[in-house]
């Protein structure tokens, strides 16, 4: 082709061309994840990323039961705890979360709320409503 360029220079230079092209690829791929990564945690818009959670006194307010070994015929996510993957033993202290009606071992969900406010299993966000009257008549107590 040129004068003084051999074919090994040739092929040297398709390669730098090629890993530049390639590196040029990921710089804007890593850009770009980063970006999306940020905006979605609320970290490009500056708001700080809350993760909620649940305070023990809330925790200690949902219902607590002894396991009493029925099954729901139509729900067989009563047999065992999504949070431990233990089968609910006759006795075992259980919670049931009031949205979903899902069932856990008091222990396990308790220490899952205490880090999330979402249920394990079909991840809606735990709303308890506190009776205005109950929580009046607590405070004149």
């Amino acid at each position: 082709m040129f004068e003084g360029v051999t074919m090994v220079d040739e092929i040297v230079t398709c390669v730098m061309l090629l890993i530049t092209g390639i590196a040029i690829l990921v710089m804007i791929h890593v850009w770009i994840v980063e970006r999306a990564f940020r905006e979605q945690n609320g970290v490009g818009s500056g708001i700080a990323l809350q993760r909620r959670t649940v305070s023990i006194d809330v925790i200690k307010k949902l219902p607590c039961f002894d396991y009493k070994g029925e099954v729901n015929e139509e729900s067989q996510s009563n047999l065992d705890c999504a949070v431990c993957l233990e089968i609910f033993k006759e006795g075992d202290k259980c919670r049931l979360l009031p949205n979903c009606n899902h069932i856990f071992h008091c222990q396990c969900i308790d220490s899952w709320l205490s880090k999330t406010a979402s249920c394990p299993i079909c991840r809606r966000t735990l709303e308890i409503s506190v009776c205005s009257v109950c929580e009046a008549g607590a405070q004149m107590a």
